[in-house]
């Protein structure tokens, strides 16, 4: 006996959302599990990064410490221990944290909006500005409060200068944009180059490398609270906003047929981006390559959901930093500045961008 099978458009329509509700539910959990590995892997780094060091504490007690200001805990430490742990290690990992994940953040903002996964936070040239701006106070013998402001108008000024060349000559096209970026960061290097010039060898100098080369060793909880506020600000707007990033990839027809108006969301994008970069560089000085790799790591583990992938980028962002600022104060007697580093294990990874994008070039 034959059954005869008939063509259902209902039940057809049934088991289209079956499928699709079927291909939602392993991405979920795909994505849930990386999000909880990620943040148990953070965890953990964090805990590393308060115990290890030239003066090494027992990962025990330096736990204990940690949880001492907030549970009644008998004292099994000595203050040395405690001053090393609470004092000098964990400013510097909180601001690993937040500035790992803030530029990761930035970098994935970036990439999205110029649909280009090669562009990283510096493109509009806002650390080359920062740079400038902070080289110039120390020049003029300023304190640290004012070197972190002049570093956040150096930025803010450098973009500006960028995001007024296109409006000059009339065109919205990104591609001008990110020329333009080029052109200024290139001018702002080389005006950096003759303040590196004239700079006192034996203080100016040093200082100014640290802004260019990036470091956590003078990284305090007061120099990072009047910044704090133009990080997480920024950060909470882009994630409350990250849909509309997946929007924008689409391309503009597709975006303004959805009700997007890309002028003043792309505008959104772009201006917290640059002041969680510039922010970042207030604190840190210039650390490359973070705002790259990490989206772009992200990315190819999670997919290219904005929705999942920033979250994600981070938290591989702060555990990249924790990272980094280990090696950076364990691996030679003098401490390494942070873009040595980072330039080390980004480069390799920018060649191997380039050779999966072979293809696409061709």
């Amino acid at each position: 006996m034959k059954v005869q099978h008939t063509d259902n458009p209902s039940l057809s329509a049934t088991r289209g959302k079956a499928g699709a509700l079927r291909s939602l539910i392993p991405t979920s959990l795909k994505f849930q599990g990386i999000l909880w590995l990620s943040l148990m892997l953070l965890v953990i780094v964090l805990a590393a990064s308060l115990a290890i060091g030239r003066y090494s504490v027992p990962i025990g007690e330096t736990i204990r410490i940690l949880f001492s200001r907030i549970l009644p805990l008998n004292e099994t430490w000595d203050s040395l221990q405690e001053a090393v742990v609470m004092t000098l290690r964990f400013p510097r990992t909180i601001a690993a944290i937040i500035i790992g994940s803030a530029l990761s953040l930035s970098g994935a903002t970036y990439q999205s909006i110029f649909k280009n996964p090669m562009v990283s936070p510096d493109l509009l040239g806002v650390s080359a500005g920062a740079c400038v701006g902070a080289a110039v106070a120390i020049l003029l013998d300023s304190n640290s409060a004012v070197i972190q402001i002049s570093a956040f108008a150096g930025g803010l000024i450098a973009v500006a200068v960028t995001t007024t060349i296109p409006r000059l000559i009339r065109s919205e096209s990104t591609t001008i944009l990110v020329l333009s970026g080029i052109v200024i960061g290139s001018l702002m290097t080389s005006i950096m180059s003759i303040i590196k010039f004239v700079a006192d060898t034996d203080t100016q100098l040093a200082e100014i490398t640290y802004w260019m080369m990036g470091s956590f060793s003078q990284v305090s909880f007061e120099s990072m609270a009047p910044v704090l506020p133009t990080i997480f600000i920024p950060v909470a707007l882009i994630l409350l906003m990250r849909y509309r990033l997946n929007v924008l990839s689409l391309g503009d027809n597709e975006a303004k047929t959805l009700g997007i108006n890309i002028r003043t969301t792309r505008g959104i994008f772009i201006l917290c981006s640059t002041l969680i970069t510039a922010s970042c560089v207030c604190l840190s000085g210039t650390i490359g390559w973070v705002g790259l790799v990490i989206p772009h790591t992200a990315r190819m583990i999670i997919g290219a959901d904005n929705k999942k992938a920033l979250p994600i980028a981070m938290i591989f962002g702060g555990i990249f930093m924790l990272i980094i600022d280990i090696l950076c104060r364990t691996i030679t007697p003098a401490e390494l500045k942070l873009g040595i580093l980072t330039g080390i294990i980004g480069a390799p990874f920018f060649i191997f961008i380039l050779f999966k994008q072979k293809r696409q070039i061709r």
